[in-house]
C-alpha cells in the first residue's frame, strides 16, 4: 500500500478496521465482520457509540447532584443521628485535624468525578459539533480520564477510614445515605461512558470538517 496515497486518510478511507481484541488489521472488503486472526467480531467503528456516551453521561450528570447534596452517611451516636454530605464530611476532616484525608476524600468525590464528566462532555461535543480542537491534546484528555477512573472508588475506602478513625468505644454507627448510592451511580456510569466512547471519531470529526 502506498504511503504517500495513504497520508492523512482515516481508516475508513482506508477501508480499514481494527480489531479491539487482538489489534490485527484487515481490510474491510476481505472480511467486514469478523476478524481473520482471532475471530471476534469487528466492525469500522463502535455501534451507536457516541448515542451510549451521551446517555451515561447525561446520567451521570443528574446523579452527581444528590451525590453532592444529600448525605453520603448516617452517623449514630450516643442515639443521636448525624448526617454528613461529602462537603460536611470534608470540613468536619479538616476541623478535626485531618487535612490530608479531607483532600482525598474532595479530590475523589468531588474534583475527579466533576473533571471527568466535564472533559468526556467536551469530548463528545467536539465530535459531534466538529470543533476545531486539537486531537492529540483530546486523546490526552481522554487516556487521563480512563486512568483516573480506575481510582474512582478510594472514596469508598477514605470513608472505612473515616469510620475506623472515629468508631471508638463503640459509641458510632455508621449508615449508607442516598448519596452513596447516587456516588455510585456517577462512578460506573463514568466508567462505562469512558469504555463506549470510540476515540476514532476524534479523527473522523477532523477529516469532516
Amino acid at each position: 500500500m502506498d504511503k504517500h496515497a495513504t497520508a492523512g486518510k482515516t481508516g475508513i478511507e482506508q477501508g480499514l478496521q481494527l480489531c479491539t481484541i487482538c489489534g490485527n488489521y484487515s481490510r474491510q472488503i476481505d472480511n467486514p465482520e469478523t476478524c481473520p486472526v482471532c475471530f471476534n467480531d469487528i466492525a469500522q467503528r463502535k455501534n451507536n457509540s457516541l448515542q451510549k456516551t451521551w446517555a451515561l453521561l447525561i446520567t451521570s450528570m443528574v446523579f452527581i447532584i444528590p451525590a453532592n447534596l444529600y448525605p453520603i452517611t448516617y452517623l449514630l451516636k450516643n442515639n443521636i443521628l448525624y448526617p454528613d454530605t461529602i462537603f460536611s464530611g470534608i470540613i468536619s476532616l479538616i476541623n478535626s485535624d485531618m487535612l490530608g484525608i479531607a483532600l482525598i476524600v474532595f479530590v475523589a468525590s468531588i474534583a475527579v468525578p466533576i473533571f471527568k464528566i466535564a472533559a468526556l462532555a467536551v469530548i463528545a461535543l467536539s465530535v459531534q459539533l466538529h470543533w476545531n480542537l486539537s486531537p492529540k491534546k483530546q486523546l490526552w484528555a481522554f487516556g487521563f480520564v480512563e486512568w483516573i477512573g480506575k481510582w474512582s472508588i478510594l472514596d469508598l475506602f477514605v470513608i472505612s477510614i473515616m469510620v475506623a478513625v472515629f468508631d471508638k468505644g463503640h459509641l458510632l454507627s455508621v449508615y449508607p445515605g442516598v448519596a452513596a448510592t447516587s456516588f455510585t451511580v456517577v462512578v460506573i456510569t463514568t466508567l462505562f461512558a469512558a469504555n463506549s466512547f470510540d476515540t476514532r471519531l476524534i479523527w473522523d470529526a477532523q477529516t469532516h470538517e
